[in-house]
């Protein structure tokens, strides 16, 4: 009899699905007729029953252990005189029938939120009832309500917390001044960004004596959430339930009541606030000789943006130094700690690799006015590496004492994982590699080593998605990336759950007491997926498992807990900035932009624009008339008969053709690939290294749990990789686009190499 497996259904939009096993093996895919009866997310029992045409093991749902209790979000419609909704999310894969009588006071076109009364059948569509109407599609702000309810992302606190909040002084008082050092006349400022409302964090240096040698003392003082926000209160619950604070463009939903968020607990300007201050003497060579923890009252001297702070530091007789010339001298210290911080970090050989966040600029009324790169100056890596050395201090105290706590554990790449990138590295002619047990200090190498080659982009991204995920474990595993023993999160308690809790045991290790998590609730469809998933990254493979303690199974659950949620909130975030970017490209159908390739697929290759950092996907057929094979080994698409390649790093114009709201996809068709990319083509051609194509079997495309965000269906990526691109399908309007010139040149180019190749073939053989 074949074994049966549990797990959770992810559909698609094309009626195909996969369950997601539990057990982290393959997962299963699903043909549309075992499908109808089930719904995204819905947890079941299934068997492989066989192996479908492209290899798929293809599955059978033998039992429906519990329905999705989450509502469906999306846009009601009437059709033929029947109500039905048809979901915002396309993986729902069915519409949902609504009787007359259920959708109270929405209107057609509008958005809504439906809760199930009858779940789908084999011959029957699912049944439901409007819940909640939230507008129309182009209400501002309208993208954010979608997402908070598709994601299942908390955004109203329950009553009991913000009763609790009103209760809460306005100022510290002077009883909770009691116990505490004052450093009320030590200059500390904050630096953060312009649009920061919260304020974790203030740090202050000043030289100092360090063994015989020269150091500094170094102050970061966080934000002492743990006063107010008490274990097992109305507050916490709501806190632990969210888990994170979660940041969309022009809203944010906080983990804690803005009483608190914004107020109380935000290190504001000329205002007293409690603290928690990691005191640390940092010696000449970047290392921390000494440190040490304790609950004090601070005084912030300044509110400095990074964009000052680096202005200072370029130009200390400028004019933001004359405002701030008092506290001129203590940033110039800061600086010289930083560079020595700087110094010990490429000594322990951690992970930093250049990369461009976007930041998107909306109006008034929620719509993108540009999007522009989130520039990294000193004043960020300043206060970044100040911020790391407060958080190794606390995973050394939390780890010294013996005491059960959340570590940030981030383990090196998984056996599959080196495997595809030494692969990758050789394919490229890289004389470098990584070892079988490697160090963070061979992935900076390499990436130092051909940070100047013209592929530069395209082997980083590599490094980058040869790394795995950092989680919170109480099983400390050491920080990969960052190339340390130890590692946590202690300086931002405002925004992150798990900060809450290393605060609150670092107190009760200073008052030689034992923090006790409070009854939490049980873990979610989401946690008991990732805890079995992630079971063999926190056990040590040579040691005998040895069975919890109640003590251990709850800082585990809170551990799973905080970081499904925190992927839960990145999702959110990406789904609303995809919304976004494809309202914005809307505007611009028809248009031409320069853009690099950023992925390659089976399928076709995704293209980030220069001007907007906006991605989208050229699909394979719009690559030109002839065959392409996606070579997995170089992560590259390459003609079969002009040699042309498109790799992460390629310089391609494409036009805007395509943008699918619904589905947050954009596409472009190539106009040209630039003189480069054809030159090359032609002197690989010449040379004859066409003949070095890999030999191998088509390529199919990766399920879709596999791939990119974003990424088309199987419908559409399924066709194989080898495709003869001139018989393309029509776009979405309907229409056939005419050759391009550049696609015009790659057709001659190819007549004169097929003409060339039949008068050479003529030659006698020597």
């Amino acid at each position: 009899m074949l074994a049966e497996f549990e797990g959770t259904v992810s559909g698609h939009r094309d009626g195909h699905g996969f369950v997601l096993r539990d057990d982290g093996e393959a997962d299963i895919y699903l043909p549309p007729n075992e499908m109808r009866a089930v719904l995204h997310k819905d947890r079941v029992k299934a068997r492989i029953v066989r192996h479908d045409r492209k290899n798929r093991p293809e599955g059978r749902v033998t039992e429906i252990i519990e329905r999705s209790p989450n509502p469906i979000i999306g846009r009601l419609l009437q059709e033929s005189g029947v109500w039905l909704v048809a979901p915002e999310d396309k993986r729902y894969g069915q519409d949902v029938l609504i009787p007359k009588g259920a959708i109270g006071t929405a209107k057609p076109g509008q958005i809504v939120v439906v809760q199930l009364t009858e779940p789908p059948a084999l011959f029957g569509q699912p049944v439901g009832r409007v819940k909640e109407v939230l507008g129309e599609i182009d209400d501002p702000g309208m993208e954010i309500e979608i997402a908070v309810r598709k994601y299942g992302v908390p955004h109203e606190f329950s009553d009991a917390a913000l009763a609790l909040a009103r209760t809460l002084p306005d100022a510290v008082r002077p009883a909770d001044k009691k116990g505490r050092i004052d450093l009320t006349d030590v200059p500390l400022v904050t630096i953060d960004g312009e649009d920061a409302r919260d304020f974790d964090d203030a740090v202050y240096c000043e030289p100092a004596k360090v063994g015989r040698g020269k150091g500094w003392r170094l102050l970061v003082a966080i934000a002492d959430v743990s006063h107010y926000v008490e274990t097992g209160s109305a507050i916490d619950i709501d806190a632990y339930d969210r888990a994170t604070s979660v940041y969309f463009p022009r809203r944010v939903i906080p983990m804690l009541p803005e009483k608190l968020s914004n107020g109380l607990c935000s290190l504001n300007p000329n205002v007293e606030r409690l603290c928690m201050v990691c005191d640390m003497l940092v010696n000449a060579k970047g290392e921390v000789h000494a440190y040490q923890f304790y609950p004090a009252v601070m005084f912030s001297h300044a509110r400095f943006t990074y964009t000052e702070v680096a202005a200072i530091l370029a130009n200390t007789r400028g004019p933001e130094a004359a405002q701030r010339k008092a506290l001129v001298p203590h940033l110039l210290d800061l600086h010289d700690v930083y560079q020595a911080l700087l110094k010990e970090r490429g000594v322990r050989g951690a992970v930093d690799f250049e990369t461009t966040e976007t930041q998107i600029v909306c109006d008034e009324a929620g719509r993108i006015e540009k999007i522009v790169p989130r520039t990294r100056n000193v004043a960020h890596r300043i206060i970044e590496e100040a911020m790391l050395a407060a958080n190794v201090c606390s995973a050394d105290f939390i780890s010294g004492s013996k005491h059960e706590g959340l570590f940030r554990v981030h383990e090196g790449p998984t056996p599959e994982k080196k495997d595809i990138l030494r692969t990758y590295l050789k394919a490229l002619g890289i004389g470098m590699t990584i070892t079988e047990n490697p160090a963070p200090g061979e992935f900076q190498q390499i990436a130092m080593a051909t940070k100047d080659r013209p592929d530069a982009m395209q082997i980083h991204s590599m490094l980058l998605r040869s790394m795995q995920q950092a989680i919170y474990t109480p099983m400390n595993a050491g920080h990969f990336g960052l190339a340390y023993e130890a590692y946590t999160h202690f300086t931002s308690p405002i925004r992150r759950y798990p900060d809450l809790l290393v605060h609150r045991v670092i107190k009760a290790v200073l008052t030689k007491s034992r923090y006790q998590l409070p009854v939490l609730p049980t873990p979610g469809e989401a946690e008991a997926k990732l805890s079995k998933r992630l079971a063999s990254r926190v056990t040590e493979p040579d040691q005998k498992p040895k069975k919890p303690t109640a003590d251990q199974l709850a800082w585990q659950a809170a551990g799973l807990h905080c970081s499904a949620n925190e992927r839960r909130a990145d999702e959110a975030s990406r789904d609303v900035e995809a919304w976004l970017k494809c309202k914005y490209m809307r505007e611009h159908l028809g248009e031409e932009f320069g853009g690099v390739v950023t992925a390659a697929t089976s399928f076709g290759i995704f293209v980030t624009l220069d001007a907007m950092y906006v991605e989208g996907l050229v699909h394979i057929t719009e690559l030109g008339g002839e065959y392409f094979r996606f070579d997995e080994a170089r992560q590259e698409l390459r003609g079969e008969r002009t040699g042309i390649r498109y790799a992460i790093g390629t310089r391609v114009r494409v036009q805007v053709s395509r943008v699918d709201l619904d589905g947050r996809k954009i596409d472009f068709r190539l106009v040209r690939e630039g003189e480069e990319l054809i030159a090359r083509a032609m002197k690989d051609k010449a040379g004859g290294r066409s003949a070095d194509l890999p030999e191998q079997e088509r390529a199919l495309p990766r399920k879709a749990s596999e791939q990119r965000s974003g990424k088309r269906d199987d419908k559409r990526a399924g066709k194989g990789t080898e495709q003869r691109a001139g018989a393309r399908e029509g776009s979405a309007a309907g229409s056939r686009t005419a050759k391009s010139p550049i696609q015009a040149l790659k057709a001659a180019v190819k007549k004169s190499a097929s003409s060339t190749g039949r008068k050479q073939s003529k030659k006698p053989r020597r």
